[in-house]
């Protein structure tokens, strides 16, 4: 066998028969790798699997194979050598996550049309999980510059994007 991250005594191990590689798990590396990694490890566990057949499993879960195939030969002795090897890989590409509160820093620019803004803003509202339209609302009126936009919505207690969008048309 060619050069391997795998130590050879994994390399030794025969996957069981009936084993179906996770191929529909791939990981592009823009999203949790923690979170990737323990999906992973819940569906080993379903399929009743060893660690050495984790092991040998995991890469192919990744499009980077490359950086895989770039770990010292013979490396990886266990699912902790390669799940470390992994996160430490990809944690840093996580964007970080955004809360509510983020949305305060939303304001519209000087120069910056109103329509402009609410695109802008509803495209941050889309990257918040659980943001509710009173809060999303109230961040909305606290960012807006034009007075008068800002006066017509606060007339309404809660407004939905979809209502803000054409009424700014």
């Amino acid at each position: 066998m060619g050069a391997t991250p795998f130590h050879p005594s994994i390399l030794t191990v025969r996957l069981p028969k009936n084993f179906d590689k996770p191929t529909d798990m791939r990981y592009d590396g823009t999203k949790d790798p923690q979170e990737h990694l323990t999906c992973f490890e819940a569906r080993m566990n379903l399929e009743g699997v060893g660690d050495t057949v984790k092991y040998r499993a995991f890469h192919v879960t990744w499009t980077a194979i490359r950086w895989f195939n770039a770990l010292p030969q013979g490396s990886i002795t266990t699912f902790a050598d390669i799940s470390q090897n992994f996160l430490a890989r990809f944690t840093t590409r996580i964007a970080n996550a955004k809360y509510p509160i983020n949305l305060l820093g939303v304001t519209q620019r000087p120069e910056e049309l109103t329509k402009k803004f609410l695109d802008r803003f509803n495209d941050e509202c889309l990257e918040i999980d659980g943001l509710t339209e009173s809060v999303g609302s109230l961040c909305l009126t606290n960012g807006l510059l034009n007075e008068d936009f800002r006066k017509h919505l606060t007339t309404k207690p809660v407004w939905t994007m979809q209502e803000i969008q054409s009424v700014a048309k």
